[in-house]
């Protein structure tokens, strides 16, 4: 059966930090991807989805792939990617390819997923049959021109538009008072027919306060490289209705970024009055994190670890912890607090948490939002999540992960030579001590 074939890919697939995948319970043949662009492109760290859908020839013959990141049919991603949304690779059998790289019933979701994102290259101009050679001075600047405007329709389209639109936000930055809000929504009588499918929704809004930094770094880049209101070149290969036109506006851009940044932020403080409300009505939710709150706290006097967690203002859905860094390495000494914000509609919507002593890490960002993982097997086990920042903290040889890139100045020092790395360590070094002056 189709079904017991797909469903594998989908929960293999999660635990990837650039690819997710789901599907509604009742319709597995229908599948939605999001794959985020990968570091040192043009497509870095925008938000690209794609609906699969697998017919009852599978896995016999390839599912039809269709990109739905794509101004709604008037925006061309790639030479690969069109407007319409149609993907061209030969393992989907819509492009020619070489022999052995057609479609194999050995292969299956996520091969199709890698075969898409390493189209999302440096280059993208090349991926064109008949320019993967052109070495022209003509080309060269078709080259740059394509990376320059599809860097800033990545922000704009494939970040900025998504975020605004799960946020209920116009692109002046107002909230449509129309909208309702999830916690409006009675969770427990929606009909999942008549509500639409957003799987990605919780995972691009805690992404986005990952990859901000790099946003507004590329922002930056495009101001240096183009002239604000300057026409996107076309390419030799774009069509009239194939293409990808528009004009750079990076000061716009950079400030649709901010006031997504401040709507995130104020989401999660909301998350604070609405779980006192939660807390008074006894909902499941708030019965839930009280208990683990409970098992949690003494978990750790049992394991006889030294951190303190307790509540803030009694409020289940706000959680504060004291850090105390681990001995014998460069947080030895130091105490740092943080706090896990919950949803009302948790574990749907995943905590977000942000550590309020500063702490220059690789891994926390500079408003102090960790980059950390935590198995999907354990999404509704809070003492998971904070054994994963923990562990993100103390991690002595972490292999070199770009998709972990949320602190840019410290990531660069970080994984650069000795003297970049002997820097980072002084400057961590520097936050410890200041983080015991300051508590």
């Amino acid at each position: 059966m189709v079904s017991k074939t797909v469903a594998p890919c989908i929960f293999s697939s999660q635990d990837s930090l650039a690819l997710a995948v789901a599907c509604r319970d009742i319709d597995v043949r229908n599948v939605k991807a999001l794959i985020i662009g990968p570091h040192e492109t043009p497509y870095e760290f925008g938000f690209f989805e794609f609906d699969f859908k697998f017919n009852k020839d599978y896995p016999r013959k390839s599912p039809t792939v269709t990109c739905t990141t794509t101004n709604s049919g008037r925006t061309r991603f790639n030479p690969n990617i069109y407007a319409n949304g149609k993907v061209c690779l030969s393992i989907l059998g819509t492009w020619r390819g070489e022999p052995g790289e057609e479609w194999s019933a050995a292969q299956g979701l996520e091969s199709i997923l890698l075969s898409i994102q390493s189209l999302m290259s440096t280059n993208p101009y090349e991926n064109e049959p008949g320019f993967e050679d052109a070495n022209e001075s003509s080309d060269k600047k078709n080259q740059k021109d394509y990376v320059q405007k599809i860097r800033h329709e990545t922000l704009r389209i494939s970040v900025i538009q998504r975020l605004e639109e799960y946020l209920g936000m116009d692109a002046g930055g107002s909230i449509n008072p129309m909208v309702p809000s999830d916690y409006d929504l009675d969770m427990d009588t929606l009909d999942e027919d008549s509500t639409p499918f957003l799987p990605f929704k919780d995972l691009c809004k805690r992404r986005f306060l990952w990859y901000y930094e790099s946003y507004l770094a590329a922002v930056q880049k495009g101001k240096e490289e183009t002239k604000d209101g300057q026409s996107f070149t076309r390419m030799p290969f774009e069509g009239a209705s194939n293409s990808m036109e528009g004009k750079f506006n990076y000061p716009e851009l950079e400030r649709r970024l901010r006031n997504i940044k401040n709507a995130l932020d104020a989401e999660t403080d909301r998350w604070a009055a609405e779980g006192m409300e939660a807390k008074a009505k006894e909902t499941t939710v708030a019965v839930n994190l009280y208990r683990q709150f409970e098992q949690v706290v003494e978990s750790f006097k049992r394991a006889d670890l030294p951190h303190n967690i307790e509540l803030v203002d009694s409020n289940p859905f706000i959680w504060a912890v004291t850090y105390f860094g681990k001995p014998m390495t460069n947080l030895d000494g130091g105490l740092f607090r943080f706090r896990l914000h919950f949803s009302p509609r948790f574990p749907e919507e995943q905590p977000r948490v942000r550590f309020e002593t500063r702490l220059f890490h690789h891994r926390i960002s500079p408003d102090g939002t960790p980059c950390y993982v935590s198995a999907i097997s354990k999404r509704e086990d809070v003492k998971s999540h904070i054994e994963a920042v923990i562990d993100a903290l103390e991690e002595e040889n972490p292999p070199y992960d770009p998709r972990t890139l949320v602190n840019p100045e410290a990531f660069k020092l970080y994984w650069g030579g000795v003297d970049e790395r002997r820097n980072y360590n002084r400057r961590l070094r520097r936050s410890v001590q200041q983080s015991m002056e300051d508590f």
